[in-house]
């Protein structure tokens, strides 16, 4: 009898179902990411790139980012790039603070020196209408917009614009570099972003990702196209536009950005607000969903299915309480376990033996919960979902 028992359990359809949902689970976050680094290796379309030296349109967009602005606007005065094929366009989303003063500073001391140095000061509009307002003021052949918040290598532009010697190249993105955090959530955020940045990587080898790197991309001027003003994601909306044309959307690691560490509660916002631009994304592509997509398998891979990837969890812990026992009771405690050392690493000091573990399983739990919280844009304006640069890293 207790054999016939545990063959019933094993074939419980709970049990099936739970499977399936694990190995959904484990392929979006460790397969995927395995079989893509394979296929990177094996079939890598490398760029053609060299130099290249076009005129240029930095559009740096800010909102009350006086915080930042001044470090930016230094990393830009030290590019090694011709300053007389250069344009620079800080344009102040409603700024209320020392925001449009810093710039005009910057603006009177470089006047001459660069092709061109324009303030452009905003109602309050949100960062698609401020780079929509720059792009159309901008007369380079290659337009590089650049967040506040980051500080750029000064080689960074000269490199990432090499990458525009090959004409199949549409987009270019550098690579977010970010500085050694000073505690254990920190840490684990900032490995959460390496984690990202090699499965775009490897993206980019084999042809493209599905957008570029906001803080840091350069587009041809000829691709930009109309940021629609509520726009979440505007760094894949205009992207993708040069995508479904045929071009590709690159990263290269050499063209460097740095910026501040930041903690699960800034980046819990930070996900909430670019997965919740991933539902308007497919709202106004929705080719991405279709065969007509080159890449697809990796879209569905990649970006669709982390959508999905709470839901599969939440199915797990309600199905777990409908299979047999002794698996219930397994399961459950598992689970009970992982959620339960997850919360309490709010309270286990950076000193302990396991932080590190501890750690990575609360930032994953949190990134999940933001992700399920991302079904928001459909329910409140999207609007609502920015949050200003937060000084709060700031060393």
């Amino acid at each position: 009898m207790p054999g016939a028992v545990i063959i019933a359990s094993a074939i419980s359809p709970a049990l099936v179902i739970i499977a399936a949902l694990t190995a959904f689970v484990l392929y979006v976050l460790f397969g995927y990411p395995a079989l893509l680094g394979f296929l990177a290796r094996r079939f890598a379309r490398p760029v053609r790139n060299g130099p290249f030296q076009p005129t240029v349109s930095i559009v740096v967009a800010a909102h009350n980012g006086e915080d930042f602005i001044e470090q930016k606007l230094a990393s830009v005065a030290a590019l090694d790039y011709p300053r007389g094929l250069t344009e620079v366009l800080i344009v102040s989303d409603g700024s209320t603070d020392r925001t449009e003063a810093i710039a005009r500073g910057f603006a009177e001391v470089f006047r001459g020196v660069y092709r061109a140095v324009r303030v452009l000061c905003l109602p309050r509009g949100g960062k698609s209408t401020a780079l929509n307002v720059g792009i159309a003021a901008a007369s380079g052949e290659i337009l590089v917009l650049t967040d506040v918040r980051q500080r750029l290598a000064p080689d960074s532009l000269r490199l990432l614009l090499e990458n525009f010697a090959d004409p199949n190249v549409g987009v270019a993105s550098g690579e977010l570099v970010i500085l050694d955090g000073k505690t254990g959530e920190e840490s684990s955020v900032g490995l959460y972003w390496k984690y990202e940045f090699g499965i775009r990587l490897h993206l980019s080898a084999i042809d493209s990702i599905f957008g570029a790197t906001g803080a840091f991309y350069a587009i041809r001027r000829n691709l930009a196209v109309q940021i629609p003003a509520d726009s979440l994601l505007d760094d894949m909306y205009m992207p993708l536009a040069a995508f479904f044309r045929g071009y590709r959307l690159v990263v290269d690691p050499r063209a460097r950005m740095f910026d501040y560490p930041t903690g699960l509660e800034t980046e819990f916002r930070r996900k909430v607000r670019t997965l919740a631009g991933n539902y308007q994304i497919i709202a106004a592509y929705p080719a991405l969903l279709g065969f007509g997509n080159r890449l697809w398998f990796h879209y569905i891979s990649y970006k669709f299915a982390r959508l999905l990837l709470p839901f599969a969890l939440l199915a797990i812990a309600a199905t777990s309480t409908l299979t047999p026992v002794p698996w219930r009771t397994a399961l459950l405690a598992a689970q009970a376990v992982f959620y339960g050392t997850a919360i309490a690493d709010w309270w286990i000091p950076d000193a302990f033996p396991l932080k590190k573990a501890t750690s990575a399983m609360r930032t994953f739990v949190t990134l999940m919960a933001a992700t399920a919280c991302a079904v928001c844009v459909f329910f409140v304006p999207a609007g609502k979902l920015w949050r200003a640069s937060s000084s709060a890293g700031k060393r």
